[in-house]
């Protein structure tokens, strides 16, 4: 499996993108986790690893997972994980702010953080602890919606967050109607991306725009893509498979570094949807997470796209 795949559990887990409505997804949106503020400038957050004592306005967080959610809410970051710190959406609000790793705690060390947010299966979780105070987060256990509210409760931005959840469920269903009043109720679009090497087609929960298309605008999603990839999530496709998996749009996320010499051969060509010109193309560095930047980012693209 290619590089970019093995990343995934990595990169997800900040996305946070599970939907409660896929089997192989269960996630819980949670029973309970919040945060009491306490008079002493702390607050207690009912983690899912238990409760959680942390700043009640953190000021110097080392995000290992969820940057892109704690950038959306102006949280101030000391360090990040090195693929947030490569995506070109959050270039300019990363000046300054060291890579780390859990694989390196001197250098989180040396940023003293007052909050580190790693995810739930890391190796290191009780060294982090000693460091400052650490919640993690399993990725899948909430929807990428439920993840943002979750950050903002940590972050005393809880308002913050569900303001935005509610505007941006109801901007986005509003532009998947227009786009089903254009396109026809019964259009379907498949989510394909390339690494160079293969193809892979998502289901309704693995970044790439899925969740706005398919979840929050309604979107329909072709029969083959909804038997082999709704469950694990993505589904590896040979070049001569992509015809058997292509909508009648399509969304392709490349590198615009890659080799794209595929558009060019004839099993590409004969797509239906590319050759009626119904392809609309994302830059796969900046479309691996679901947090408001990226799902704003994604949705102006949609937009044009369809309604052009």
């Amino acid at each position: 499996m290619p590089v970019i795949f093995l990343l995934f559990a990595v990169i997800m887990s900040a996305c946070g993108d599970k939907t409660a409505t896929d089997t192989a997804s269960s996630p819980s949106a949670s029973a309970g986790a919040s945060a009491s503020v306490s008079n002493t400038g702390t607050a207690t957050y009912e983690s899912e690893l238990g409760p959680v004592e942390v700043p009640a306005h953190p000021q110097r967080i080392v995000a290992l997972t969820n940057a892109p959610n704690v950038l959306s809410l102006g949280g101030t970051l000391v360090g990040v994980d090195e693929w947030t710190n490569k995506n070109p959406l959050f270039k300019d609000k990363l000046n300054g702010v060291e890579v780390v790793s859990e694989d390196k705690l001197e250098k989180i060390l040396e940023v003293d953080p007052d909050l580190i947010i790693a995810d739930a299966g890391s190796k290191n979780i009780d060294k982090l602890k000693e460091i400052a105070p650490t919640v993690a987060y399993t990725w899948g256990k909430r929807d990428y919606l439920a993840q943002q509210i979750e950050i903002g409760k940590l972050l005393n931005k809880e308002k913050e967050a569900q303001a935005w959840v509610d505007d941006f469920k109801q901007r986005a269903q509003a532009i998947g109607q227009e786009i089903k009043a254009k396109i026809g109720k019964n259009a379907t679009v498949s989510v394909f991306e390339t690494d160079s090497k293969n193809f892979y087609v998502f289901g309704k929960a693995w970044a790439r725009g899925t969740e706005i298309l398919y979840q929050a605008m309604g979107l329909n999603m072709p029969e083959k893509v909804k038997a082999d990839a709704l469950g694990p999530g993505y589904y590896t496709l040979s070049p001569e498979m992509l015809s058997d998996y292509a909508g009648d749009y399509l969304v392709l996320s490349r590198s615009s570094e890659g080799d794209n010499s595929f558009m060019q051969t004839e099993t590409w060509k004969k797509i239906p949807a590319v050759k009626n010109g119904h392809v609309i193309e994302i830059d796969t560095e900046a479309s691996t997470y679901s947090d408001p930047t990226t799902l704003e980012y994604l949705l102006n693209i949609f937009k044009e796209g369809f309604l052009k």
